[in-house]
């Protein structure tokens, strides 16, 4: 078959090399190296959040799509793509299994260093979407009040589900963020989190933040730290990655970079949804590639032990067990300066699923809760 099309793509994008080469001229690149020289003859790109796509970039090129293997698409002018006819696709909801297993093993995490329990106390979710509404699922299943604030969701579907944010900071013990970046209209997310908000809440508060650094002020969130109006703090990413402030990075309970997301499931769903999106445009015969051959994680067979224990506590042991966030917390504190090369280097991490679990003495049903988080129990 010719090669027809030239594609730039990602050198980091997980499970791509060699699946489009049948079809295209590729051209592999880091993706914060990847210039106008470079996509002046490409008829396509396939990138990830460190390849701006913009006028500086597009402009004079030959692009006719980009596929991003991210949720997000803020890294991308889709402005300027709509006026030069450039169709691009995001990856939405690739990660947000892998971003439920960082908030979970957050919470449990914090609900082991703050000494609270996560059943009975209250969860505020902002942002109802793709990550929001499994945040949402796991936290009905550890029995805890769920307050959700999603105003274009609302605008859509009316009704009482969702809840102003008014009440979420007057309610929520626990308030985390899972909302895109947009900086301008009424759904505006830009400092979303600032002085005013962080002053209304009406207790300590266990905060965490998984969707964009930019979601909050940050010299707010410090202020707010010091005076004591949170409890706790996970930050996963940051304004000015990858320059993070090192003051705020000192005051936070848990830091990470940017790597909620980041689960092998996770990387290979948006490599997915980035190679089919590709073929549908250009006719390739991909549209239901997936990838195979995932690494299977090392001691993927628990067994645990229920005697004694309530559901909370067998649940934070499976989950700790497949993936304990204060690991990435402490690499992350040994080497604050390579942010970079922590994420493109970052460990084969698997989601639930990679694991079975066999529950001894399970009298109280708890099996059951672990299989709705994913688990293979036998």
């Amino acid at each position: 078959m010719l090669k027809k099309i030239k594609i730039v793509a990602d050198n980091k994008i997980p499970f791509l090399n060699g699946v489009l080469e049948p079809y295209a001229n590729m051209v592999y690149l880091p993706g914060k190296e990847i210039t106008s020289y470079h996509i002046k003859d490409a008829n396509a790109l396939i990138i990830r959040t460190r390849t701006k796509c913009n006028k500086d970039l597009l402009e004079g090129s030959k692009v006719r799509f980009i596929a991003t293997a991210t949720i997000g698409s803020d890294h991308i002018d889709t402005g300027y793509c709509e006026s030069m006819n450039i169709k691009w696709q995001n990856a939405p909801g690739c990660n947000s299994s892998s971003v439920e297993q960082y908030v979970l093993s957050s919470l449990f995490a914090l609900s082991a260093k703050k000494n609270f329990r996560l059943a009975g106390s209250t969860i505020g979710i902002v942002g109802a979407g793709h990550v929001g509404t499994k945040i949402e699922r796991i936290a009905k299943l550890l029995g805890m009040n769920i307050l959700l604030n999603d105003p274009p969701r609302k605008r859509k579907e009316g009704g009482s589900k969702f809840v102003l944010l008014e009440r979420i900071k007057y309610e929520a013990d626990i308030i985390t963020v899972h909302v895109p970046l947009t900086k301008a209209g009424q759904d505006k997310t830009y400092h979303m989190v600032e002085k005013q908000f962080l002053d209304d809440f009406s207790k300590r508060v266990h905060f965490i933040n998984t969707s964009r650094g930019e979601v909050v002020d940050e010299k707010a969130l410090k202020n707010a730290i010091a005076s004591g109006r949170l409890d706790s703090t996970v930050l996963d990413v940051w304004e000015n990655e990858p320059l993070i402030d090192r003051e705020l990075l000192e005051k936070v309970d848990i830091a990470t970079p940017h790597i909620a997301g980041y689960s092998v499931d996770g990387k290979a769903n948006g490599t997915k949804m980035s190679i089919r999106s590709l073929s549908r445009f250009f006719d390739l015969g991909l549209d239901n590639w997936s990838a195979d051959s995932l690494p299977e994680p090392p001691d993927s067979k628990i067994i645990l032990n229920a005697a004694g224990k309530d559901k909370e506590s067998v649940m934070s042991e499976a989950v700790l067990r497949t993936y304990n966030v204060l690991d990435d917390d402490a690499n992350f504190r040994k080497s604050i300066g390579s942010f970079e090369q922590l994420r493109e280097c970052y460990h084969p991490r698997r989601e639930f699923g990679a694991y079975s679990i066999h529950l001894l003495n399970d009298k109280n049903k708890i099996s059951a809760s672990l299989t709705d988080l994913g688990f293979i129990v036998n």
